[in-house]
């Protein structure tokens, strides 16, 4: 097998708790996840969040970077209509300047104004009324409605403090393209003059695209030979069209010869089932908050979310994440995992944990890791 592990941070605040608790157990974490042998270690991007401290991932990519020794650090994934390419390039060329050999650039197209083209032309989307199916032993929900999500005046009011007044983010695949010529030293004024990023340019940054369908971003990484990310944890209904997507487009490049397909899933391991499914209870209420549009909230404990009384409607809005997400005993979990990379064909898994404490999200670290490289030996035995 000997796929690798990595790891999706979110720097969730938990309840009661504050910004700086976060951040401080985002360096904890990073650093017992590079004495664990996970291969990566990325920084997600959100803003105006109450429960999330990734605000920066520049920055504390540096600060991860500084914290470890071994492990590659990245964004998982930058919000690209956010930021010009000249100046991703230069923030990441300085980590990887006193980092070498370590950075990921993990590029997303959030932050485009405008409908998403999410969608490859002449491929319509399924009906977001498909019944939900099991595929080799993956579960693959129905899809979730993002319609009124997207409507949400409030989610359009906080975007708009993102942008620059009048300001307009370029096409996603031009502005990768950008990202690729100023890291390569090939970037060309529409004058003819040569531009320079410093630091950035000739550094050894690996360039990632994420996506969670099999359209514009799938494409984008196949056509220009990147390796591709595929959330299962955000999009579990489309990560076979996405993985599928990015293979049919992909194109040999120097970076790669052949596909690399990166896949994320949310896990919460504990010694035994009915710990998991008590620590994992808050999960719900935390995903419910999210998809009304009001913002991920300080991560709730197991009495708070148990203090909640459900309707029919808020049950049908989170089922999907609930369902798909990976909870119970080590083996447990690290057998799902693998029927996951199985079914999706992924080189490698990147996995998310959150938790109300600390000490719970490094223990089901801890916990995944010893299981699967349990797992591995004896897969490769069997092989033998």
């Amino acid at each position: 097998m000997t796929t690798p592990l990595s790891v999706l941070d979110l720097s969730p605040i938990p309840s009661g708790g504050s910004a700086a608790d976060a951040l401080r157990n985002t360096l904890d974490l990073a650093r017992r996840a590079d004495e664990l042998g996970y291969h990566r270690y990325w920084l997600a991007e959100h803003h105006l969040a109450a429960g999330v401290a990734g605000s920066a991932p520049a920055v504390l990519i540096g600060l991860v970077a500084a914290a470890t020794s071994r492990i590659r650090v990245g964004s998982g994934a930058v919000q690209l209509g956010h930021q010009t390419p000249l100046a991703l390039v230069e923030q990441f060329g300085l980590i990887e300047a006193l980092h070498p050999g370590r950075v990921d650039l993990g590029l997303g197209r959030s932050g485009h104004r405008g409908p998403s083209s999410e969608k490859t032309p002449g491929t319509p989307r399924e009906p977001v009324t498909r019944a939900g199916r099991v595929v080799d032993g993956l579960l693959i929900p129905p899809p979730f409605d993002p319609t009124r999500l997207i409507a949400s005046p409030r989610l359009a009011f906080q975007a708009s403090l993102l942008w620059q007044p009048g300001g307009h983010a370029p096409a996603f695949a031009d502005q990768v393209d950008d990202i690729l010529a100023f890291l390569h030293g090939e970037y060309r004024a529409p004058e003819g003059w040569t531009v320079h990023a410093v630091p950035g340019e000739g550094a050894d940054v690996e360039v990632w695209i994420l996506g969670s369908s099999g359209g514009e971003s799938a494409r984008v990484a196949g056509e220009r030979g990147l390796p591709f990310a595929a959330n299962y944890h955000v999009s579990p209904a489309t990560v076979l069209e996405a993985v599928a997507g990015y293979r049919e487009a992909f194109k040999p490049s120097a970076a790669l010869a052949e596909p690399y397909v990166i896949v994320s899933a949310d896990v919460l391991v504990a010694p035994d089932d009915d710990t998991a499914a008590e620590l994992a209870e808050p999960y719900g209420l935390w995903v419910r908050d999210i998809r009304t549009g009001a913002g991920a909230p300080p991560y709730p404990t197991t009495g708070q979310a148990r203090a909640h009384t459900w309707s029919d409607e808020e049950r049908a809005l989170v089922q999907d994440r609930i369902d798909t997400r990976f909870v119970g005993t080590p083996e447990r979990v690290a057998e799902r995992l693998d029927v996951l990379r199985r079914v999706t064909g992924a080189d490698e898994l990147l996995v998310t944990t959150i938790a109300h404490g600390h000490a719970e999200r490094v223990r089901s670290y801890e916990l995944l890791a010893a299981a699967w490289h349990e797992l591995d030996a004896r897969t490769e035995g069997t092989a033998a």
